[in-house]
């Protein structure tokens, strides 16, 4: 069946062009009314292309319902800016000339597109043909005392971040998985445990190479932003990729699964949903009990 281009991705399209043009060429402060248009503008267009080639996508499936991933991003990535008063691992340039409310309030905004850009993405990721031909069918089944070793190991790690951030930071990117993910499959929300249970490893593989396509351009459209954010990471700070160190980027691996495992323990234990946001093509998932 012929699929068609919504008209979604235009104004995507759109966005993206006017926002990136605007952001990089005008001087003195600009992001922080850009950043979000700019990424609003990618997120639209991702989904009408993943409309295009499967004929559903997020906005398509959810409708309103796709707002609430904005929402839920904002107190996310605030999570990960209160653990970087520790880490000191990124700050932001220009970050003076705002008040604290206008701060929080300019960042939230922009914070809210960090989980529908990496959802998004995952999702066009997913229907890669290139994907679907990597077949990995090895079983990793967690029982109960398996579930509580995973909790304990990320507590162990998040506490190690909290005494000795400047050894210790980059467990924050696998830390808050560690933890969360059992306490969703303790709860019976969505995790990624269930689809290990059978062998389905598409999902991560989705979600990995996504926040891997949006860590590029996140970090290539802050470098000529204004405010934007710089990084500190001890013993990594060599061959940047724009502002951040190469091996840096292996942080967004694991930031993808705690993206999906945080997403699922608000929408499942706060917001009772039990559906499954992101379609990973109808595959293989184990029964929650």
């Amino acid at each position: 069946m012929k699929r068609v281009f919504p008209f979604r991705g235009y104004v995507g399209t759109s966005l993206v062009v006017i926002f990136w043009l605007l952001n990089w060429n005008l001087n003195g402060l600009r992001t922080q009314w850009a950043f979000f248009p700019l990424w609003l503008g990618f997120i639209i267009l991702i989904d009408a292309l993943v409309y295009s080639v499967k004929g559903n996508s997020l906005i398509s499936r959810i409708k309103y319902k796709f707002i609430g991933l904005f929402l839920i991003s904002v107190p996310v990535w605030w999570l990960f800016e209160a653990l970087n008063y520790f880490t000191r691992n990124w700050n932001y340039l220009g970050r003076q000339y705002f008040t604290d409310f206008q701060f929080a309030l300019l960042a939230s905004i922009c914070f809210s597109t960090v989980i529908p850009a990496v959802f998004e993405v995952a999702e066009l990721v997913g229907t890669s043909k290139l994907l679907n031909k990597i077949n990995i069918s090895k079983e990793i089944k967690i029982n109960e005392r398996k579930t509580y070793f995973i909790l304990l190991t990320g507590i162990i790690m998040l506490s190690l971040i909290l005494l000795l951030p400047e050894y210790f930071y980059f467990l924050l990117w696998l830390s808050l998985y560690l933890i969360i993910e059992p306490v969703n499959l303790m709860l019976g929300n969505k995790n990624l445990f269930n689809f290990l249970a059978v062998g389905n490893w598409k999902p991560i593989l989705s979600l990995t190479t996504g926040a891997l396509i949006c860590g590029f351009f996140w970090e290539m459209w802050n470098f000529y932003s204004y405010p934007k954010w710089i990084y500190f990471l001890p013993g990594v700070n060599f061959v940047h990729i724009f502002e951040m160190p190469i091996l840096g980027y292996l942080g967004y691996i694991p930031f993808s699964l705690e993206l999906y495992a945080l997403y699922n323990l608000i929408n499942g234990s706060l917001l009772k949903s039990k559906d499954e946001v992101i379609n990973f093509n109808d595959v293989k998932i184990a029964k929650t009990n």
